[in-house]
């Protein structure tokens, strides 16, 4: 018996094949690139998508029975939206969730969403929301829009694909800002905000609700099983969240991916504090919360110093840093690369390095790197009011956790424990064991992150550094201010 998790990343996909214990028994991928036909831009064909499926698809079933697949769960890039005609396909390529066309378009709409029932959506409605992105679609490419029969998120496309049919989970609906949150519905105000016609509209079902079974044609072109079942998935990180019992036993987790993602669970909505609400349902019928929190630019920022700038290994970057001397520099860096979701909702902010001089080495500045990002997590945390003092630890995945430096780093900023996690904490495997779950493979929620995944080591803050790190924490939160000035529009 074996389970297949699927996890369309914005730049690669990644997919996954686990047995009925949760042991991973094969991987594979393929990359694909983004097109960007103008500044802020980012778009992909959907076909794409789907051709990298296939061949990582046929590379991991290469040794394998295929027809012991029983189960298949799909995860991705959450916010991407794909627009389809009356056949299914694609009437243009899908605008992605890092796309910032719509950053003139973002405030007109919060102005109407200001006066309507939904009010709080003006919380996280930014450029890259389906929402926004919709209007602009409607707005810019008339002709096209009227061809518009059915509206998907990302991962959702590849459940179509699969089989035949158009849904999408909680999650991927309460984060498009097209969503009412507290009456589980799609909002008629939205829908007359971005002149949506309702039948465009996916069904939402929990994520470990089947979506239906594969297609005949696809399971002879795998060899698959015809009774594989395909559940409704959900967005990448509430996948990765699950091992780690996120989900099931309510723990926060930062996710170190590409972006830097905080989710932490919450008995209701909270709309007064920064972050993005999330609904989420494994059955449809028991509701939890997430609050979920970003920095835009956490890997791909580490990645660009080191294999843009630098052009190394990010791994070779840990052999280079003395962490005696953790905090002790007075070199910061500002982590705001792409621009701000959540702390300043400023699509436009940029990044910095403040404090150079002729003394300054490539080692201080990784490091510099390091901590402004974890200085972003601490600010991203108190603007979501996060009670830091109610906390145990904060568990860590992702790309960026493999790094036992930054892991201190990150325990010495925050001034509280940090627990990296041992094991595959991936996306993909997340929803490989949601479709085991749903197989009757794994009896509870909660058995997935006893399964799956343990603590790898944990990072004890040092009080010294610590306190370091506190002064320059002060100095950090100052930055955003210069930054305005230096970069303001009618400066001279």
């Amino acid at each position: 018996m074996y389970f297949i998790g699927i996890d369309l990343g914005t730049s690669s996909v990644k997919v996954v094949l686990a047995d009925r214990a949760g042991k991973i028994i094969e991987e594979a991928g393929r990359d694909y690139r983004v097109s960007q036909p103008a500044g802020g831009w980012k778009e992909i064909w959907p076909e794409i998508w789907w051709e990298a499926v296939e061949a990582a698809l046929t590379e991991l079933l290469e040794h394998t029975d295929a027809s012991q697949v029983e189960g298949i769960g799909i995860t991705g890039q959450m916010h991407t939206v794909v627009m389809l005609d009356q056949d299914g396909n694609a009437i243009r390529p899908a605008l992605m969730w890092n796309d910032t066309r719509t950053k003139e378009l973002v405030p007109e709409m919060k102005e109407k969403i200001r006066r309507t029932e939904v009010p709080y959506i003006n919380k996280f409605i930014s450029t890259g929301s389906p929402a926004a992105n919709l209007l602009w679609f409607k707005e810019n490419e008339p002709e096209l829009f009227s061809r518009l029969a059915h509206f998907l998120i990302g991962p959702d496309y590849l459940v179509y694909r699969f089989t035949g049919v158009y849904g999408t989970d909680y999650c991927e609906a309460s984060t498009s800002s097209l969503y009412d949150l507290n009456k589980r519905e799609w909002s008629p105000a939205m829908r007359e905000i971005t002149g949506l016609p309702e039948s465009v509209y996916p069904e939402v079902r929990g994520s470990a609700e089947d979506a239906g079974i594969i297609l005949p044609e696809i399971a002879s072109r795998f060899h698959l099983n015809p009774n594989t079942v395909v559940i409704t998935g959900t967005g990448d990180n509430p996948a990765a969240a699950i091992p780690t019992g996120c989900l099931g036993r309510g723990y926060p987790v930062f996710s170190m991916g590409t972006s830097g993602v905080l989710m932490y669970p919450k008995e209701t909505p909270d709309f007064d504090a920064k972050g993005k609400n999330i609904l989420f349902s494994f059955d449809g019928k028991t509701f939890h919360t997430i609050v979920q929190g970003v920095i835009q630019s956490c890997g791909s920022g580490y990645s660009w110093w080191n294999r843009d700038i630098l052009c190394q290994d990010f791994r070779e970057a840990d052999k280079e840093i003395d962490l005696n001397k953790a905090g002790e520099s007075e070199l910061l860096f500002y982590p705001h690369l792409v621009g701000d979701k959540n702390i300043y909702a400023d699509p436009e902010l940029k990044g910095a390095f403040l404090g150079l001089s002729t003394d300054t080495g490539r080692a201080e500045m990784t490091q510099a790197v390091m901590e402004g990002i974890a200085f972003g997590l601490k600010q991203l945390m108190e603007e979501m009011q996060v009670k830091t003092e109610e906390m145990e630890e904060l568990k860590v995945i992702g790309g960026g956790s493999r790094s036992r430096v930054w892991m201190q780093i990150l325990a010495d900023v925050l001034n509280f424990p940090v627990e990296q996690m041992e094991g595959n904490v991936g996306a993909g495997y997340g929803m490989a064991l949601l479709a085991a779950y749903r197989c009757g493979a794994i009896s509870s929620l909660e058995g997935i992150a006893k399964r799956s995944v343990s603590v790898k080591e944990r990072f004890w803050p040092r009080a010294y550094h610590a306190e370091l790190y506190r002064k320059k924490y002060r100095q950090y939160l100052r930055i955003y201010g210069a930054m305005k000035t230096i970069f303001a529009e009618n400066s001279v």
